[in-house]
């Protein structure tokens, strides 16, 4: 039997009740899109139940769901990528992550560019893509890499391939992973490459890694594997453990090269969990505010989910999720704390609602619970509701 868990990263179904404490009043990633998508065509996602989840666009739900459908809130504090990751698999997060809303302290800064020997640039938070277009020509001059963050605990940085070649970015990113502990513990350090194109633009490549904390306990990944089962990392998730419980892991050019290599892990024989994280809907469009062409991206996912219930056995069960919120409408660039939605299908999953989870660790709870893999510290199994 294989769970596959896939995490479209950011689509969130509404504020949570605390979003206001967050600075995230009225957030609702996709209600927003649909006000300004209204023409979104998702057929597939509308038949598993999406739109029949508690608050979300009630013109668009359908009479007869086929698929269990609810949503969850987060328990823990924060509103990043880390901790709803690490609470869907069982950890609840109740000192958040320390964020930078100044920029790294000096002292930092100094120990860092003397350990990799060039002054940075930046060191505030802003937008990936518009401090690449800010101070890409000055990096590209100096050779001095491009450091900045946002409202998570992130430390990214930023640099031309042709001036700061891959490896070498990986290098000094791993130098800050080291060095960003203690009094400057920070979440996860980003390595954002990026390349000048045909039109003379600055375009991130797909070469990103994160390099992130280990979790502090054991997640269903651990309890999967410590089981004799397999777990299998696709896009961003290895990252996002730090390697932790997973057996295998591939990493993913786009939304579409995920679902790809979900599907190729479907085909392989072993029993577990196969963990797909589809980050464009948050690094493409929602940090960018970008409405329209979320809405296409979740039209593009729609499309594909035919072709994943088809590779799909008789006994496994598919899972989608997300992370967090990350509202396109929104002001700012960041995440927004929000509500996730859950869908569940297979041909043993009976089509029922869910209702309103009080942790996104109900998620991994099921995965754990599906799988006969034992418990994980936080959420509650809804298995024995959705199977026959």
């Amino acid at each position: 039997m294989k769970v596959i868990l896939m995490v479209l990263d950011s689509l969130g179904a509404g504020q949570l009740p605390d979003a206001k404490d967050y600075g995230d009043e009225g957030a609702f990633t996709f209600g927003h899109i649909y006000e300004r998508c209204p023409e979104i065509n998702i057929p597939n996602l509308r038949q598993l139940g999406y739109c029949n989840i508690e608050g979300m666009p009630g013109d668009l739900a359908v009479a007869s769901p086929t698929g269990a459908y609810g949503k969850a809130m987060e328990v823990s504090k924060g509103k990043d990528t880390i901790t709803g990751h690490w609470e869907i698999a069982g950890i609840k997060t109740m000192t958040p992550f320390k964020t930078y809303p100044d920029g790294f302290p000096d002292e930092f800064i100094e120990k860092y560019e003397e350990r990799i020997g060039v002054k940075v640039l930046g060191n505030y938070p802003e937008s990936g893509t518009k401090i690449i277009e800010d101070l890409g020509p000055e990096h590209e001059k100096t050779g001095c890499p491009i450091v900045y963050t946002s409202a998570d605990s992130v430390f990214q940085i930023a640099a031309n391939i042709e001036v700061i070649p891959l490896e070498r970015l990986y290098e000094i990113c791993q130098i800050a992973r080291e060095m960003l502990v203690g009094e400057w513990a920070c979440g996860r350090v980003i390595a954002r490459p990026y390349i000048i194109d045909e039109r003379g633009k600055r375009t991130r490549t797909s070469d990103r890694h994160d390099y992130a904390v280990s979790p502090p306990e054991k997640t269903m990944l651990d309890i999967i594997s410590e089981a004799g089962k397999t777990v299998y990392a696709v896009g961003k998730i290895n990252d996002i453990f730090n390697g932790q419980g997973i057996s295998s892991a591939v990493h993913t050019e786009d939304n579409m090269d995920g679902v790809d290599k979900t599907l190729e892990a479907m085909a392989m024989d072993f029993d577990g969990l196969i963990f797909t994280n589809l980050v464009d809907f948050d690094s493409k469009y929602g940090h960018r505010r970008d409405p329209e062409g979320y809405a296409k991206a979740i039209e593009d996912f729609d499309l594909r989910l035919p072709e994943i219930y088809g590779a799909m056995k008789d006994e496994d069960v598919l899972i989608l999720c997300a992370d967090h919120g990350n509202d396109p409408v929104h002001s700012g660039f960041d995440h927004t704390r929000e509500y996730v939605p859950i869908l569940a299908y297979g041909k043993r999953v009976k089509p029922v609602s869910l209702g309103v989870r009080q942790s996104f660790g109900d998620i991994g709870a099921t995965v754990t619970g599906l799988l006969g893999a034992g418990n994980v510290p936080v959420g509650q199994s809804f298995a024995d509701e959705i199977m026959e």
